[in-house]
């Protein structure tokens, strides 16, 4: 660029020196021509640097775009990573999972044999008791009828508790089993029963 403006220079300075003879007209107009032409050399050598540094600032926007996008492969990579190692961690509790629900199907398998055994034995015993109850309940009812005693069933297992509708007053009955033997309780018990024959 120095050396246009060198050229420049020493073109105004034969200008200047040539001005006094009539070939200075026809040099004049060459040097004007060669000073037109290194105008516009140096406008075109200015818009060519304009151009350079504006090319360099493009390179460098995408040289830093390749690296932001390098980094962000990188972060992706260990993300997919990551990603690939927790996958394989469910896979394994799914595998351990589905091994315990194996083991629960079959628990429940055997829970639904179980039951279907105990309603088997519970038909059986219905059918069992139907026979036995009706006799069960026919012996208390008599046995109130001839004892003539309502008991208290809601009473704690060691008391013996009730009323004894006698032929003439209603008698509280409150014996403690802890403190009285078995044999005491049956011949009281015995003893509040109506030997007296009534049709």
């Amino acid at each position: 660029m120095a050396a246009f403006r060198d050229m420049e220079e020493l073109s105004q300075g034969l200008l200047s020196l040539l001005g006094a003879n009539r070939a200075e007209a026809q040099q004049r107009r060459l040097l004007g021509r060669h000073e037109q032409l290194l105008g516009r050399l140096l406008e075109t050598q200015d818009g060519a640097e304009q151009r350079l540094r504006e090319i360099l600032a493009a390179e460098q926007e995408v040289a830093q775009s390749l690296l932001d996008a390098k980094e962000r492969a990188r972060q992706g990579g260990a993300e997919l990573r990551q990603l690939e190692a927790e996958l394989r961690a469910a896979g394994a509790e799914d595998a351990q999972l589905g091994g315990s629900l194996r083991e629960l199907s079959r628990e429940l398998e055997e829970l639904k044999e179980l039951e279907a055994e105990l309603r088997g034995q519970e038909r059986a015993l219905d059918e069992d008791t139907t026979v036995t109850i009706p006799a069960a309940v026919y012996v208390a009812q008599l046995y109130r009828r001839v004892s003539e005693i309502e008991w208290d069933y809601d009473c704690a297992p060691s008391l013996v508790k009730g009323i004894h509708h006698g032929p003439r007053v209603a008698q509280p009955i409150h014996l403690d089993g802890a403190q009285l033997s078995r044999k005491f309780i049956s011949d009281y018990l015995w003893s509040l029963v109506d030997t007296e024959w009534r049709p």
